[in-house]
């Protein structure tokens, strides 16, 4: 009977993919603007590198009561169209917008242009995030389900990050300048937005769970989402791992190019064998999950990542095979990160709604966004904060002193490594096991069906 019903919790291959398709164009923006558009800034438009990282710094900053608005709207929305489906809808032309904007960004454009159109490409990536990973929390019910579709979407998504790196290699090998290569990626998120969006919204059921009676808002209620034990662990290790990753993608064209000496194509070439790592990374961190539990399944991803910046730091110069092996070990350990991250959120939040009795998904969902987002504004902050004080200069490339690219070196791993081996102490502690995840939802189940109308 329990493994009829285990079977019966499993959703459909087609749905699981259709529901997806929304993380081709997030991930595929979120390369596009941690990895390129730092440099584009600095390099092409001419903003100083204290100017960029300030205004990246700033719109993080600002995104903060952003998130957690956001989050409270959707968990309290109710709609003939669904909870999730219509924020999907609202946010996919304004992420389209800003994408344009900083696209058609002109040299000269100054800081406060760079702010302000981060600020609406932000805002719309937002509402898409928090809306598809909430959406996603109530749709997969078991434990083990959530370990899959969280795969299923970071597989999707890895898929979204490669088709927009071959966009600067194939670009660069036709001639095209690297500002052109740049937004000819962005052209083709703003293409792909409406078209995964409109994919997921056609094609996924939606369930609303049912709310015990009760207060719609007690502060008591969301100061319990930050103190609770397994969530604010969760949180506590997707910053500083996040941080880690964010950190070495802000200096990652910097120092293939200038430290180790590879050409822009075979930069783009070793991102792209990193990120195609997430093909394995994704679904193999999540069977590992369903093996030894999905708070170990991270500890190990957190330190396979740590090694694998050590790898990569210490990869001889113009070794671009060796290098690229190291790449692709960083790629797997940091997309089984990302996974386990998300799927046990949803298990968080489901212990959550049964001792609150509401839905708080898209708000847990908002505290993790947001943790990723700070995470990204200090690594662009701290890192080139870091190389401008030691003297490294991106327009001097590899011309800089010998001393500026050592320091680049020490930049690029030291941050990186410390960071990740922090992320996995963060969760010593965590108790959410397979077995409490069982025993809540059995509880949910029986809760809901009795609030059913006769």
């Amino acid at each position: 009977m329990a493994g009829a019903k285990a079977k019966d919790a499993r959703l459909p291959l087609a749905t699981s993919l259709a529901f997806s398709a929304t993380s081709l164009p997030l991930m595929a923006m979120g390369i596009s603007v941690s990895i390129h558009m730092p440099a584009f800034f600095a390099a092409n438009i001419g903003l100083p590198l204290a100017a960029v990282a300030a205004a990246f710094g700033t719109v993080r900053l600002i995104d903060v009561p952003l998130e957690m608005v956001l989050g409270l709207g959707m968990d309290r929305t109710r709609s003939r169209f669904g909870r999730y489906r219509m924020w999907m809808m609202a946010g996919a032309p304004i992420l389209m917008l800003g994408l344009y904007m900083l696209l058609s960004a002109s040299k000269g454009a100054g800081a406060g242009y760079l702010v302000v159109w981060l600020l609406v490409m932000y805002l719309g990536a937002s509402i898409l995030t928090l809306a598809h990973a909430a959406w996603a929390s109530t749709l997969a019910r078991t434990y083990d389900e959530r370990a899959r579709l969280f795969g299923l979407m970071a597989f999707v998504g890895v898929a979204g990050a490669l088709s927009v790196v071959i966009i600067p290699a194939v670009m660069s090998k036709l001639g095209y300048s690297d500002a052109d290569s740049v937004r000819g990626m962005l052209w083709y998120v703003v293409l792909l937005v409406p078209l995964a969006v409109g994919l997921v919204v056609a094609r996924t059921p939606e369930r609303v769970v049912e709310e015990t009676a009760g207060p719609r808002f007690r502060f008591r209620d969301y100061l319990e989402l930050v103190t609770h034990p397994n969530m604010r662990r969760i949180l506590l290790q997707d910053l500083v791992i996040q941080l880690a990753g964010n950190w070495a993608a802000a200096v990652y064209i910097f120092f293939t190019r200038d430290a180790l000496g590879f050409s822009s194509a075979s930069t783009n070439l070793l991102l792209l064998g990193n990120l195609g790592a997430g093909f394995v990374g994704a679904p193999a961190i999540a069977w590992l999950a369903t093996r030894i539990s999905k708070h170990r399944a991270l500890m190990v991803a957190a330190a396979g990542n740590a090694l694998s910046y050590l790898l990569m730091a210490f990869t001889p110069h113009g070794e671009v095979g060796l290098f690229l092996m190291a790449s692709i070990f960083a790629g797997t350990m940091f997309s089984g990160c990302n996974v386990m991250t998300r799927a046990m959120t949803a298990d968080v939040a489901e212990e959550i709604r049964l001792q609150q009795g509401k839905e708080q998904s898209a708000l847990l969902y908002a505290m993790v966004t947001l943790t990723s987002k700070v995470a990204a504004g200090l690594a662009v902050f701290l890192a080139f904060g870091l190389l401008s004080r030691v003297g490294y200069d991106p327009q001097l490339g590899k011309h800089n002193a010998p001393g500026a690219i050592d320091a680049l070196v020490l930049v690029y791993a030291a941050g990186p490594v410390s960071l990740n081996l922090l992320g996995l102490a963060c969760l010593r502690g965590y108790s959410l096991t397979r077995a409490r995840a069982a025993d809540i939802r059995a509880r949910l189940e029986a809760r809901d069906a009795a609030l059913l109308p006769s």
